[in-house]
């Protein structure tokens, strides 16, 4: 059965199928809602059900209280319609974000690489006109063997969509990433659910940009800074990357030749355990120490972009705003799953929930 849904205040209605969620149909549709774990979990969707009736799905009973629920509040991400529906939605309106819809399609691998011994780098080729996205965006992945879809950053440039890269770090333990480390193979097929997330360059700002990233974080910023070098964007960009040892730097040199093309890029490198032979004359320590000393402790007046593990981003957090740039210029990238629970992605030392 199909009902319709009215999104308040666009006005836009669109129409939304049996068993599928609301953030789901406006997604598909080029609507963007706010979201960010897709689980139920951190209240980010929350919208208010103005007429008609939704299924709450499982929508956590600490993101939707009980008495919200009566108020005729709901989670976009689980909420389900029951009959035609009008909803009102925090919709963010943004000069640089890019409104395309969310599409499933089937990708086939083309190429696939050892990037260090635990992130393989894998493209795939979309068919047709591929998989338009913004650069700072993510997919979702379906893996044989796991009952829900694994999120990935997409690493390569938007200006080609029909090729995707993506950066697939093995988790011990992990069924999806395991899988794929195994099996990827020439001609494998997988389907993907993209573009997804709100993690994009604010390009319009003439602010200089900070790239803050640790192990396979680098995907987000590599597909940023490709992007803006390509569309010649003439601000300030640094990229610090932090990793453990040596060998776990990729796409190193790559970027090295972009800081040598391109006078407005740098690119530090960062070791937090290098090797006491001395070998590594680059910086060493964390990424947020790296950038406390390169900026010499002020940031004020940039634009941070951050991705990597959560304590990480917390430490990163704190050197920022110790150095004067606060959460209106800070924007990070993280995911969450249902396994999660109760610890969300939103860093506490933000304000906003």
């Amino acid at each position: 059965m199909t009902y319709e849904l009215t999104i308040e205040p666009l006005g836009e209605t669109i129409a939304i199928e049996d068993g599928q969620t609301i953030l789901d149909a406006c997604l598909r549709n080029g609507i963007y809602l706010p979201y960010q774990c897709n689980h139920g979990l951190c209240s980010t969707c929350k919208l208010s059900v103005i007429d008609g009736e939704v299924e709450h799905g499982d929508a956590s009973p600490f993101a939707l209280m009980d008495y919200e629920r009566e108020e005729g509040r709901a989670l976009a991400c689980c909420a389900t319609a029951q009959s035609d529906l009008t909803i009102e939605a925090d919709v963010e309106v943004d000069p640089d974000a890019l409104h395309l819809q969310v599409q499933d399609v089937v990708g086939t691998i083309v190429r696939f690489e050892k990037l260090t011994p635990d992130i393989l780098g894998v493209w795939l080729e979309i068919p047709g006109d591929g998989l338009p996205f913004q650069a700072g965006q993510y997919v979702n992945v379906d893996i044989p063997g796991c009952s829900e879809p694994r999120s990935f950053s997409i690493a390569s440039s938007p200006a080609n969509p029909k090729v995707i890269e993506l950066h697939v770090r093995k988790v011990p333990g992990g069924v999806g990433t395991e899988w794929i480390h195994k099996n990827a193979a020439l001609g494998l097929e997988l389907r993907v659910t993209g573009p997804l997330g709100r993690f994009f360059v604010r390009a319009s700002s003439k602010d200089p940009i900070i790239f803050l990233a640790g192990g396979s974080g680098l995907s987000s910023p590599k597909s940023m800074t490709l992007d803006l070098l390509d569309r010649e964007w003439s601000g300030p960009i640094t990229l610090i990357h932090g990793v453990r040892t040596a060998e776990d730097l990729y796409f190193a040199d790559d970027f090295r030749q972009l800081a040598i093309k391109h006078n407005n890029f740098r690119y530090i490198p960062v070791l937090s355990q290098a090797a006491a032979d001395g070998l590594w004359d680059g910086t060493t320590g964390f990424v947020h120490e790296a950038a406390e000393a390169i900026f010499e402790g002020s940031f004020k007046g940039h634009k941070a972009y951050l991705c990597g593990p959560p304590p990480m981003i917390d430490a990163c957090i704190r050197s920022l705003m110790k150095g004067r740039l606060f959460e209106k210029d800070i924007f990070t990238e993280t995911f969450s799953t249902k396994s999660d629970g109760e610890n969300l992605a939103k860093s506490p030392l933000f304000k906003k929930i």
